[in-house]
Formats: structure tokens, C-alpha cells, sequence
């Protein structure tokens, strides 16, 4: 199985992997498939709103990393029991209005949050490519 080869809560870029395998290994785990292509994205707003759509959040959510740090962790996990889950950001920007610090922002929340989930005994893996 190819999650057994990638750490249960990790951020880190797709490399190697291919989209359609982590979500059949994702489905033969029984874990939550998250999926945003980005490639439309141009600012982190775009990116925000991008999987915000993705993801299924709430009308509520505030297009901002607090709130959707929020949305991955609390509101997910005030949900009930959770599997696990495989995330795919695909195509994030790489351009001045969505630079190097922007995206290391933006990482931060999926690594904040794969630590969330690991306190949990909850698998997180978020896999990421850009443009």
C-alpha cells in the first residue's frame, strides 16, 4: 500500500506520487480524500477560496490561515471520529502575489495541522506541487 510508505503526518511535495494513486490508496485506507487543483490561482485569496470550494467549507469560512487552520482541525474534528486523511494542493502559485513566504505560510497551516491530527493518532499526509 503506498501510504505505508510515506510518514502518517507529513507535509511535503508530491514528487514521485501521482494524484490518481494517493486517492485509490486513500479509499483502500478508508481515509478522507481532499483534493484542490490551484492552478487558477493567482493570490492567496484565490488560493484560500480555491479550497475553500475544494474542500466543501462552510459559507462562514474567513479566507484567512486562522480560519482555515480552523476549519481542518477543530471543525473537522468536533465532527466525530476520523479516519485519516490524504490532502493534494496541486498547482500552487509561484508568482509575486503568492511568493515563497506566502506559500510557507500557507504550508504552515497543513503542517500545524498534520501536528493536530498526530496528537490525535489521526494520519494527515498533505502533498503540494506548483505551477
Amino acid at each position: 500500500m503506498l501510504l505505508q510508505t510515506v510518514r502518517p503526518n507529513i507535509v511535503q511535495a508530491i514528487r514521485a506520487y501521482r494524484v490518481e494513486d494517493l486517492m485509490q490508496a486513500a479509499q483502500e485506507a478508508g481515509q478522507h480524500f481532499l483534493y484542490a487543483n490551484l492552478s487558477e490561482a493567482q493570490s492567496k485569496q484565490d488560493v484560500l477560496e480555491g479550497i475553500a470550494q475544494a474542500f466543501l467549507f462552510p459559507a462562514h469560512f474567513g479566507k484567512n490561515l486562522d480560519a482555515l487552520h480552523d476549519c481542518m482541525t477543530d471543525l473537522v474534528h468536533k465532527a466525530g471520529s476520523q479516519p485519516g486523511f490524504v490532502v493534494v494542493l496541486e498547482q500552487l502559485p509561484d508568482n509575486v502575489r503568492f511568493d515563497r513566504e506566502a506559500r510557507e505560510q500557507l504550508l504552515d497551516v497543513f503542517r500545524d495541522t498534520a501536528d493536530y491530527w498526530a496528537d490525535r493518532k489521526v494520519p494527515f499526509r498533505c502533498f503540494y506541487s506548483f505551477q
